[in-house]
């Protein structure tokens, strides 16, 4: 099924052009599939929420917490005692 497209002019630097250009060349695509794929992904994205256990542990530690190292005392007491 096609979908309906519309042309649009876009202003961006030089060498990003020239990087798209190249990109889409080495990759056997056309410099729109490379902005389409970009933007459905972009759009994946924003559809993208974080599980309901994440949202329930965010937060829960202290920002300034050294994580690292208290694992590294856990796995001291826990293999020394």
């Amino acid at each position: 099924m096609e979908r309906e497209t519309t042309k649009v002019t876009i202003r961006l630097p030089k060498q990003d052009v020239e990087f798209a250009k190249a990109y889409a060349k080495a990759h056997g695509i056309s410099m729109t599939e490379v902005i389409d794929r970009h933007l459905r992904r972009l759009r994946e994205l924003e559809r993208h929420t974080p599980s309901a256990e994440l949202d329930a542990i965010t937060g829960l530690l202290p920002s300034d917490l050294d994580a690292e190292r208290v694992y590294r005392e856990h796995l001291v007491e826990k293999h020394l005692s």
